[in-house]
């Protein structure tokens, strides 16, 4: 569900420190996130889109941060806490049915209970097409929107990039936002399908070998 910093040519590149997330990170990133999300087209597909959407998307990336990403240890932000990096390592992004059945109460704040049938086979069939090969995954990306389009993205995945290369691992990712394509392509990532959903938004899969 990877969303990401806008593409803009003449902005002067923004330095940041990078750093790894922790759980006392936790509220402000999601937030940070939330509103780095707010226009992705795969997050308001996920949430209802009703007087609640802004919280129930402010949900969705707690979701993503706390049970989906960081208990692995990938998660990184900078100092000023301008954005995010939701990683997963080689064979820890697929759920067990257990998780699953525990998320469901989560998830179904996010995307109501009436459209959770609806919402669960979208992702189903997003999860069909996720690579078997062992890989880092990008869960979620984003950068606050006023600073986007600064090279903060792109800083944000040096780490676990720079390690997918050391470890002669390839990374994937999925992306719903086309603009935001670019940037993956000039980090590595080839796109390899694209991926529509019914009655949803286009996701393009993208895949990085390592360099």
């Amino acid at each position: 569900m990877t969303t990401a910093e806008a593409t803009t040519r003449d902005r002067t590149p923004k330095t940041v420190t990078v750093r790894k997330a922790t759980l006392a990170d936790a509220p402000r990133l999601s937030a940070v996130m939330a509103r780095a999300f707010d226009d992705d087209p795969l997050a308001n597909w996920f949430c209802a889109q009703d007087k609640r959407r802004a919280r129930r998307i402010l949900d969705f990336m707690d979701i993503s941060l706390k049970k989906m990403s960081l208990p692995f240890g990938e998660v990184y932000t900078t100092d000023d806490m301008d954005g995010g990096a939701f990683w997963t390592p080689p064979g820890k992004w697929k759920l067990g049915i257990l998780q699953q059945l525990l998320l469901t109460p989560q998830v179904a704040k996010c995307a109501t209970w009436k459209r959770l049938p609806k919402v669960m086979s979208g992702l189903n069939g997003i999860e069909k097409e996720h690579p078997p090969a062992p890989h880092y995954y990008l869960l979620a990306l984003g950068v606050e929107p006023e600073l986007q389009g600064n090279g903060i993205g792109t800083q944000l995945m040096a780490p676990v990039l720079e390690k997918a290369d050391r470890e002669r691992m390839p990374a994937y990712l999925e992306s719903s936002k086309e603009k935001n394509l670019p940037l993956y392509e000039r980090n590595g990532f080839k796109v390899t399908k694209e991926h529509t959903i019914k009655d949803g938004p286009k996701i393009w899969l993208m895949w990085r070998d390592p360099r």
